[in-house]
Protein backbone atom coordinates (compact mmCIF):
# COMPACT_ATOMS: atom_id res chain seq x y z
CA UNK A 1 0.00 0.00 0.00
CA UNK A 2 1.51 3.18 -1.13
CA UNK A 3 0.84 6.06 1.26
CA UNK A 4 0.81 9.70 -0.54
CA UNK A 5 3.71 11.74 1.26
CA UNK A 6 1.74 14.49 2.63
CA UNK A 7 3.88 18.04 4.00
CA UNK A 8 1.96 20.28 6.02
CA UNK A 9 3.19 24.20 7.22
CA UNK A 10 1.53 25.02 10.33
CA UNK A 11 1.93 28.66 10.05
CA UNK A 12 0.89 29.17 13.54
CA UNK A 13 -0.03 32.84 14.89
CA UNK A 14 2.16 34.33 12.16
CA UNK A 15 1.52 36.18 9.47
CA UNK A 16 0.29 39.03 7.99
CA UNK A 17 -0.72 39.83 4.54
CA UNK A 18 2.10 40.93 3.10
CA UNK A 19 4.23 37.94 5.04
CA UNK A 20 1.59 35.73 3.62
CA UNK A 21 1.78 36.81 -0.15
CA UNK A 22 5.84 35.80 0.17
CA UNK A 23 5.25 32.42 1.02
CA UNK A 24 2.57 32.42 -1.30
CA UNK A 25 5.70 33.43 -3.71
CA UNK A 26 8.40 30.86 -2.89
CA UNK A 27 5.70 28.00 -2.78
CA UNK A 28 4.86 29.21 -6.51
CA UNK A 29 8.32 29.39 -7.64
CA UNK A 30 9.08 25.97 -5.90
CA UNK A 31 8.83 23.95 -8.15
CA UNK A 32 7.11 21.39 -5.63
CA UNK A 33 7.24 17.85 -5.64
CA UNK A 34 3.82 16.58 -7.19
CA UNK A 35 3.74 13.36 -5.81
CA UNK A 36 3.75 14.85 -2.74
CA UNK A 37 0.26 16.62 -0.97
CA UNK A 38 0.85 20.16 0.79
CA UNK A 39 -1.64 21.55 3.22
CA UNK A 40 -0.83 25.21 4.82
CA UNK A 41 -2.67 25.82 7.73
CA UNK A 42 -3.14 29.25 7.91
CA UNK A 43 -4.48 31.63 11.37
CA UNK A 44 -8.39 31.98 10.78
CA UNK A 45 -8.66 35.74 9.68
CA UNK A 46 -6.22 34.85 6.50
CA UNK A 47 -8.08 31.73 5.38
CA UNK A 48 -10.13 33.28 2.48
CA UNK A 49 -6.86 35.27 1.86
CA UNK A 50 -4.57 32.48 1.64
CA UNK A 51 -6.86 30.34 -0.21
CA UNK A 52 -7.46 33.10 -3.24
CA UNK A 53 -3.41 33.26 -3.60
CA UNK A 54 -2.57 29.73 -3.54
CA UNK A 55 -2.91 27.56 -6.97
CA UNK A 56 -5.01 24.67 -6.57
CA UNK A 57 -2.80 22.52 -5.68
CA UNK A 58 -2.04 23.68 -2.25
CA UNK A 59 -4.44 23.11 0.22
CA UNK A 60 -5.26 25.63 2.95
CA UNK A 61 -5.99 24.31 6.58
CA UNK A 62 -7.69 26.16 9.57
CA UNK A 63 -5.69 25.30 12.61
CA UNK A 64 -8.17 24.83 14.67
CA UNK A 65 -12.33 24.61 14.80
CA UNK A 66 -14.80 23.91 17.28
CA UNK A 67 -17.04 20.46 18.26
CA UNK A 68 -20.62 21.78 17.38
CA UNK A 69 -22.12 23.55 13.94
CA UNK A 70 -23.02 27.18 15.93
CA UNK A 71 -23.33 28.53 18.82
CA UNK A 72 -22.95 31.04 21.80
CA UNK A 73 -18.95 30.49 21.88
CA UNK A 74 -17.58 33.42 21.48
CA UNK A 75 -14.32 32.81 19.19
CA UNK A 76 -14.62 29.73 17.50
CA UNK A 77 -14.91 28.74 14.32
CA UNK A 78 -16.76 25.81 12.89
CA UNK A 79 -15.98 23.20 10.59
CA UNK A 80 -19.30 24.45 9.27
CA UNK A 81 -17.84 27.85 8.52
CA UNK A 82 -14.76 26.54 7.20
CA UNK A 83 -16.67 24.24 4.43
CA UNK A 84 -18.53 27.49 3.68
CA UNK A 85 -15.16 29.07 2.78
CA UNK A 86 -14.83 26.25 0.26
CA UNK A 87 -12.01 24.85 3.04
CA UNK A 88 -11.30 21.46 3.24
CA UNK A 89 -8.75 20.86 6.16
CA UNK A 90 -8.33 21.19 9.80
CA UNK A 91 -5.17 20.73 12.05
CA UNK A 92 -6.97 19.60 15.53
CA UNK A 93 -5.14 18.34 18.58
CA UNK A 94 -1.82 20.03 18.11
CA UNK A 95 -0.02 20.21 21.37
CA UNK A 96 0.23 24.19 21.84
CA UNK A 97 -3.69 23.67 21.68
CA UNK A 98 -3.61 20.67 24.59
CA UNK A 99 -0.69 21.92 26.53
CA UNK A 100 -1.10 25.76 26.28
CA UNK A 101 -4.84 25.96 25.84
CA UNK A 102 -5.86 22.91 27.55
CA UNK A 103 -7.75 21.27 25.22
CA UNK A 104 -8.08 17.42 26.95
CA UNK A 105 -7.93 13.72 24.92
CA UNK A 106 -11.48 13.83 24.95
CA UNK A 107 -12.26 17.50 23.94
CA UNK A 108 -9.67 16.80 20.75
CA UNK A 109 -11.64 13.73 19.93
CA UNK A 110 -14.56 14.86 20.13
CA UNK A 111 -13.42 17.73 17.74
CA UNK A 112 -12.19 15.62 15.50
CA UNK A 113 -15.51 13.57 15.60
CA UNK A 114 -17.51 16.52 14.62
CA UNK A 115 -15.09 17.81 11.63
CA UNK A 116 -14.99 14.42 9.91
CA UNK A 117 -18.78 14.54 9.81
CA UNK A 118 -19.26 17.71 8.41
CA UNK A 119 -16.63 16.58 5.77
CA UNK A 120 -13.48 18.05 6.63
CA UNK A 121 -9.97 16.06 6.46
CA UNK A 122 -8.08 16.44 9.85
CA UNK A 123 -4.39 16.44 10.96
CA UNK A 124 -4.81 14.74 14.06
CA UNK A 125 -2.29 15.81 17.13
CA UNK A 126 -0.37 13.30 19.49
CA UNK A 127 2.75 13.56 21.11
CA UNK A 128 4.69 13.38 24.00
CA UNK A 129 6.00 16.05 26.65
CA UNK A 130 9.57 15.77 27.58
CA UNK A 131 9.06 14.32 31.28
CA UNK A 132 7.05 11.72 29.92
CA UNK A 133 9.29 10.22 27.41
CA UNK A 134 12.31 10.53 30.54
CA UNK A 135 9.93 8.73 32.45
CA UNK A 136 9.36 5.93 29.57
CA UNK A 137 5.41 6.99 28.55
CA UNK A 138 6.07 7.78 25.12
CA UNK A 139 3.95 4.99 24.06
CA UNK A 140 1.73 5.01 27.18
CA UNK A 141 0.59 8.80 25.82
CA UNK A 142 0.43 8.51 22.36
CA UNK A 143 -1.66 5.20 22.68
CA UNK A 144 -3.79 7.32 25.10
CA UNK A 145 -4.50 9.91 22.88
CA UNK A 146 -5.17 8.22 19.34
CA UNK A 147 -7.28 5.56 21.59
CA UNK A 148 -9.70 8.52 22.84
CA UNK A 149 -10.21 9.40 18.52
CA UNK A 150 -10.89 5.82 17.90
CA UNK A 151 -13.15 5.61 20.58
CA UNK A 152 -15.21 8.58 18.50
CA UNK A 153 -14.60 7.50 14.98
CA UNK A 154 -15.26 5.07 12.33
CA UNK A 155 -14.26 6.44 8.92
CA UNK A 156 -10.71 7.23 9.28
CA UNK A 157 -10.07 7.76 5.36
CA UNK A 158 -9.96 11.65 6.32
CA UNK A 159 -7.35 11.54 9.11
CA UNK A 160 -4.06 12.01 8.89
CA UNK A 161 -1.89 11.41 12.28
CA UNK A 162 0.45 14.01 12.98
CA UNK A 163 3.40 12.56 15.74
CA UNK A 164 5.14 15.33 17.61
CA UNK A 165 6.91 14.78 20.38
CA UNK A 166 6.46 17.95 22.09
CA UNK A 167 9.85 18.26 23.35
CA UNK A 168 10.97 18.79 19.78
CA UNK A 169 8.55 21.39 19.06
CA UNK A 170 10.44 25.22 18.48
CA UNK A 171 13.37 23.54 20.49
CA UNK A 172 15.43 22.86 18.12
CA UNK A 173 15.64 19.61 19.25
CA UNK A 174 15.03 17.08 16.89
CA UNK A 175 13.95 13.40 17.30
CA UNK A 176 16.23 11.22 15.59
CA UNK A 177 15.08 9.55 11.94
CA UNK A 178 15.40 6.26 14.25
CA UNK A 179 13.16 7.69 17.36
CA UNK A 180 10.78 9.10 15.24
CA UNK A 181 10.91 5.52 13.05
CA UNK A 182 10.31 3.91 16.09
CA UNK A 183 7.15 5.37 17.51
CA UNK A 184 5.60 5.96 13.83
CA UNK A 185 6.04 2.00 13.68
CA UNK A 186 4.64 0.93 17.13
CA UNK A 187 1.68 3.22 16.25
CA UNK A 188 0.88 1.74 13.23
CA UNK A 189 0.98 -1.61 14.89
CA UNK A 190 -1.40 0.04 17.41
CA UNK A 191 -3.61 1.04 14.55
CA UNK A 192 -3.38 -3.08 13.08
CA UNK A 193 -4.36 -4.20 16.71
CA UNK A 194 -6.98 -1.86 17.78
CA UNK A 195 -8.71 -0.63 14.84
CA UNK A 196 -8.00 -2.63 11.48
CA UNK A 197 -5.04 -3.85 9.81
CA UNK A 198 -6.68 -1.57 6.32
CA UNK A 199 -6.51 1.46 8.53
CA UNK A 200 -2.96 0.93 9.73
CA UNK A 201 -1.84 0.26 6.23
CA UNK A 202 -3.61 3.71 4.47
CA UNK A 203 -3.57 6.12 7.23
CA UNK A 204 -0.62 8.44 6.92
CA UNK A 205 1.49 9.01 9.90
CA UNK A 206 3.46 12.52 9.58
CA UNK A 207 6.48 13.61 11.93
CA UNK A 208 6.54 17.17 13.36
CA UNK A 209 9.54 18.42 15.36
CA UNK A 210 11.67 20.65 14.08
CA UNK A 211 11.70 19.87 10.75
CA UNK A 212 14.28 21.37 9.02
CA UNK A 213 15.71 21.32 5.15
CA UNK A 214 18.96 19.55 6.95
CA UNK A 215 17.35 16.83 8.77
CA UNK A 216 14.43 16.46 6.46
CA UNK A 217 15.88 13.92 3.53
CA UNK A 218 17.14 11.72 6.79
CA UNK A 219 13.49 11.47 8.33
CA UNK A 220 11.62 10.90 4.92
CA UNK A 221 13.66 7.49 4.17
CA UNK A 222 12.06 5.95 7.22
CA UNK A 223 9.36 3.36 6.02
CA UNK A 224 6.61 4.79 8.69
CA UNK A 225 7.08 8.45 8.23
CA UNK A 226 4.12 9.55 5.42
CA UNK A 227 5.33 13.05 5.44
CA UNK A 228 5.80 16.51 8.15
CA UNK A 229 4.02 18.84 9.68
CA UNK A 230 6.49 21.94 10.04
CA UNK A 231 5.77 24.84 11.87
CA UNK A 232 8.69 27.50 11.67
CA UNK A 233 10.33 26.10 8.87
CA UNK A 234 7.10 26.78 6.63
CA UNK A 235 7.24 30.10 7.14
CA UNK A 236 10.61 30.31 4.78
CA UNK A 237 12.07 29.01 1.25
CA UNK A 238 12.79 26.34 3.04
CA UNK A 239 9.83 24.92 3.21
CA UNK A 240 10.03 23.78 -1.03
CA UNK A 241 13.26 21.68 0.13
CA UNK A 242 10.71 19.63 2.80
CA UNK A 243 7.83 19.14 0.69
CA UNK A 244 10.63 17.39 -1.91
CA UNK A 245 12.59 15.48 0.69
CA UNK A 246 12.16 12.39 -1.14
CA UNK A 247 12.88 13.75 -4.63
Amino acid sequence: MSRKFCVGGNWKMNGDKKGIQEIVDFLKKGPLDPNVEVIVGCPAPYLEYAKGLLPASISVSAQNCYKVPKGAFTGEISPAMLKDLGLNWVILGHSERRNVFGETDALVAEKTAHALEEGLSVIACIGEKLEEREAGKTEEVVYRQTQAIADKIKDWSKVVIAYEPVWAIGTGKTASPQQAQEVHEKLRAWLKAKVSEKVANETRIIYGGSVTAANCKELAKSGDIDGFLVGGASLKPEFVEIVNARQ
